[in-house]
């Protein structure tokens, strides 16, 4: 139920196949953090094919909305949530557990221009891997 309400509300679906739906997505995406709805962006682009899962490079997306809004990002490290809702390609499900969330403090972006999203994602990747790697 929480879950449901969670996808209804925030979820910004699209297919990563198609440029037109990441662009509608990222147009909703907008159109929402304007309203100053909150936006959760997975900046990694793809679900892994491995198993157990490792972080990917991430996209500059997410950024570029961030930095064009003046937009904080709120970078979030899910420790082990694999562990609990997993998919190994073969089979998925979950399992009763307690993931463990870390929030970073925001970064703020007001004072960055698009010129700055490589750096700025590369910031938030390095922030987000070096709390994986020292859980």
């Amino acid at each position: 139920m929480v879950l449901g309400f969670f996808l209804r509300t925030i979820d910004v679906t699209l297919n990563r196949d198609s440029k037109i739906s990441s662009f509608r997505a990222f147009k909703t995406a907008a159109e929402r953090l304007k309203q100053r709805i909150s936006v959760v962006i997975f900046p990694e682009a793809t679900i892994p094919a491995e198993y157990p899962p490792k972080l990917h490079p991430f996209k500059n997306g997410a950024f570029k909305l961030a930095i064009e809004l003046k937009i904080p990002i709120l970078p979030v490290s899910s420790i082990n949530t694999w562990k609990i809702l997993w998919n190994t390609g073969m089979e998925y499900g979950s399992r009763p557990g307690i993931s463990d969330i870390f929030v970073h403090k925001p970064i703020e972006t007001a004072h960055l221009t698009l010129d700055d999203a490589d750096a700025l994602r590369d910031e938030v990747y390095e922030l987000i891997k070096q709390k994986l790697e020292t859980a």
